[in-house]
């Protein structure tokens, strides 16, 4: 099946190009010189952009996935959910693709753990220390985990539980994760070699020695500056004293100038025992927003939802609009390098060829 969309401004990267003609064949982008026939979509000169991929959300059914494609989101990085969730919303057509850690993994005396001891499995999350952690990788790997998710809530983990588990997992060929939204478990995550920081600190902001660190080092951070908003707010509206949202912010900006790799998440769910709820879909475009107001580019927040992601969660058919590539692609009214909000105008999205919004 071919699809041809004329007159389309397609985002390099960097730019967008003057309005050309770009062909989706059998599912992925093709020169549409070698592509003469095929059903057409008036692009009138929009601007498209590779499908967006929010790289931490938490699954709540296959609605998640409907919501997330409506908004552009055409990738998810689910960040903790169970193994059958996750299995049966894996390979379903037309909604976001789904990567998983399963569920994440903290020690039984952590904030964390107490805060879902009432889940169904809870226990299965728990691993009590070194001794445990070559195990605990297996079972996520026997699971089908893309990546592994390791909970660096302090009191919680010591450092050589978490060294245990990112070797386990880099044995294994898995990225590590790690949920740090304290200078501390910053701290201790960065000092234990895990790959990928999710989250930044409310507490105290990284400086640009660390940052450098960080960078240096080879690190990502996916800040998740929408949650970490929506946990200021939610405390504010007690009216008692809590967290400030700057931390969270400055951190942003001292890593991109130290040119540690952002990436856009939200920690999107509906977990009732969570500490804020950011909507899936919409709230990436929030987390958008929030990038630019931490001193991204608009250029460098697109990229942070799609290939800056795709490249470090190993995710190479996609992020980027070129031949040969899968054909998720979002077709926007105007420029979003001028305009992050553009985003939002979303005017057709397609999920490996397939269009899911807008005129079929």
């Amino acid at each position: 099946m071919t699809t041809l969309l004329r007159g389309v401004r397609v985002f390099d990267g960097e730019r967008f190009g003057d309005p050309a003609d770009l062909a989706i064949v059998d599912g992925s982008i093709a020169d549409a010189a070698q592509h003469g026939s095929g059903s057409e979509v008036a692009a009138g000169g929009g601007f498209l952009i590779p499908g967006l991929i929010d790289a931490h959300v938490h699954l709540a059914g296959p609605r998640t996935q409907e919501l997330l494609a409506a908004s552009g989101v055409t990738t998810a990085l689910d960040m903790s959910s169970p193994p059958q969730l996750v299995a049966s919303m894996r390979g379903r057509a037309g909604v976001a693709d789904i990567r998983s850690a399963m569920l994440a993994l903290t020690s039984p005396t952590s904030a964390h753990a107490r805060r879902m001891s009432a889940m169904p499995g809870a226990s299965e999350t728990h691993v009590a220390g070194v001794a445990d952690a070559a195990d605990a990788v297996a079972r996520r790997i026997a699971q089908g985990a893309d990546y592994l998710k390791i909970v660096v809530d302090l009191p919680g983990f010591d450092r050589e539980t978490v060294e245990a588990l990112v070797d386990a997992a880099h044995r294994a060929g898995l990225r590590t994760v790690a949920h740090a939204s304290r200078s501390d478990a910053v701290d201790l995550a960065e000092r234990a070699g895990v790959d990928v920081l999710t989250h930044v600190p409310l507490d105290r902001a990284i400086d640009a020695a660390q940052a450098a660190r960080l960078a240096e080092s080879g690190r990502v951070v996916v800040p998740t500056l929408t949650m970490m908003r929506a946990i200021v707010e939610r405390a504010a509206a007690t009216g008692a004293p809590g967290p400030r949202y700057d931390p969270a912010r400055a951190s942003v900006r001292t890593l991109h100038a130290a040119r540690v790799p952002v990436i856009a998440g939200t920690d999107a769910n509906e977990t009732p025992a969570a500490p804020a709820s950011p909507e899936h879909g919409s709230s990436l475009h929030d987390e958008l927003a929030l990038l630019v107001d931490a001193g991204l580019s608009p250029v460098d927040a697109l990229r942070a939802a799609t290939s800056t992601a795709a490249d470090h969660f190993g995710l190479a058919d996609r992020g980027r609009i070129a031949p040969g590539l899968r054909a998720d692609l979002v077709l926007l009214d105007a420029d979003p390098t001028i305009d992050i909000a553009a985003t939002r105008g979303i005017r057709g999205v397609w999920i490996a060829g397939d269009r899911v919004v807008g005129d079929a």
